[in-house]
């Protein structure tokens, strides 16, 4: 009895992918752009040819979405009892064989355990443990010699997604492949949705989220990730002799720069936060005080911008922003100007990050003056903080003496 498959038709991207014969295969994918779809489809295909298909994902949301797309796939079999299906653990098989296809929540290493597969997806890899491949899923495909499909959207900073894609670009043994398509290339995504989200997520995060774009560090940049952030990053701090918010105010289609930093009693600066946020006035205000609050700051430090207290207004409309300590800062010099003397302090190891900072660290590693079409906020928070934390120090340069106020 002939039985019908119900598979989704494939857009030029996805087709290239499931007509890949790579045995290990990255794939880098902008939001919406049908990654999961070609993952269920893959899937659907190989389980019809007598594999064993493992699904992991660090998400239920999206193991629901992957176990829709299957069992719309196979409902008229499984409906008829050719394949038996279970809810509960994410199953389809056919009775009495290693025929299968799992869905299971996987962020790491010890949840992905307890099976075996001829072909293995990752999806939402970048969120995954680093060791989730090399520790227990390499080891599941040993059986059958199986097969690997690691999918990730770009996740801006280092991250063992992005070194697995570089890899695999650089293989010339025809074992790995990588695609790489952005949400434009899902002809099922509406164009003005698209066009319109411009508004709603930073320069970066569009490139990362929606253009599938990897943001690499600049070599112009004046902050360098391993050599200045990465070297002195912390998990504590000593005791803090002052906490200052630094909030850049956002110019067009960018987000307010919401940055905390302490100074110790060590002298250093330490970076304890990083609340920015892409909204209106009245949402951000409410951040930049919720957040002087949660830091126990002793001021907040806001530009004066387009001749105007913009800032400090919309703070004092605020709950609770009537109260607390501000202080306005003129922009008399360019962004550069501002920002050298504090990649000088990061240099000399006089800063840490306390824990970890994408977006900020993205901003400090890739803005280049003269050259970024795009304003960093993040890091002109970041330098209006640690500027008036440190305001005597001075860094003495081969040629010149700098004064950091």
């Amino acid at each position: 009895m002939e039985m019908t498959i119900c598979l989704r038709r494939p857009h030029e991207k996805q087709q290239q992918i499931i007509e890949s014969r790579a045995k290990r295969i990255v794939i880098r994918a902008g939001r919406r752009s049908g990654k999961t779809t070609v993952a269920s489809i893959i899937s659907v295909k190989d389980f019809l040819a007598g594999r064993r298909v493992l699904y992991g994902t660090p998400t239920q949301e999206q193991v629901d979405r992957f176990w829709y797309e299957c069992k719309r796939a196979l409902e008229e079999p499984i409906e008829a009892g050719v394949f038996y299906k279970n809810e509960t653990k994410h199953i389809i098989e056919l009775p009495g064989t290693e025929q299968r296809i799992r869905a299971k929540t996987a962020w790491n290493a010890d949840t992905l355990r307890g099976d075996y597969a001829d072909k293995l997806i990752l999806d939402e890899y970048q969120l995954m443990g680093e060791e989730t491949w090399g520790l227990v899923g390499a080891p599941m495909l040993l059986d059958n010699n199986g097969d690997a499909i690691f999918i990730y959207t770009s996740k801006r900073g280092k991250n063992h997604s992005k070194i697995l894609y570089k890899k695999a670009e650089e293989d010339t043994s025809g074992r790995w492949e990588t695609f790489a398509f952005s949400s434009y290339d899902n002809p099922h995504l509406s164009r003005e949705a698209l066009e319109e989200i411009t508004w709603d997520m930073t320069n970066q995060a569009y490139r990362a989220e929606i253009m599938a774009e990897e943001i690499e560090d600049d070599p112009m940049a004046f902050w360098r990730r391993e050599e200045m952030i990465e070297v002195y990053r912390v998990t504590s701090h000593p005791d803090l002799i002052r906490i200052i918010v630094g909030v850049d105010p956002p110019g067009g289609n960018t987000e307010c720069g919401i940055v905390v930093a302490g100074v110790g009693v060590d002298g250093h600066g330490y970076v304890l936060a990083d609340s920015s946020v892409f909204a209106s006035p009245a949402i951000w205000g409410a951040e930049a005080v919720t957040t002087y609050n949660r830091n126990k700051a002793d001021r907040i430090v806001g530009e004066k911008n387009y001749g105007g207290d913009m800032v400090e207004n919309t703070i004092r409309q605020v709950k609770g922003g009537q109260d607390i300590s501000y202080k306005s800062v003129q922009a008399t010099r360019g962004k550069a100007v501002r920002a050298e003397p504090v990649a000088a302090l990061y240099e000399l190891g006089k800063v840490h990050h306390v824990g970890q900072y994408p977006e900020l660290e993205d901003e400090l590693c890739t803005w280049v003056p003269g050259v970024s079409k795009w304003s960093p906020n993040r890091l002109d928070a970041l330098v209006w903080a640690l500027t008036e934390l440190m305001p005597g120090i001075r860094i003495l340069e081969p040629s010149k003496l700098v004064d950091f106020a």
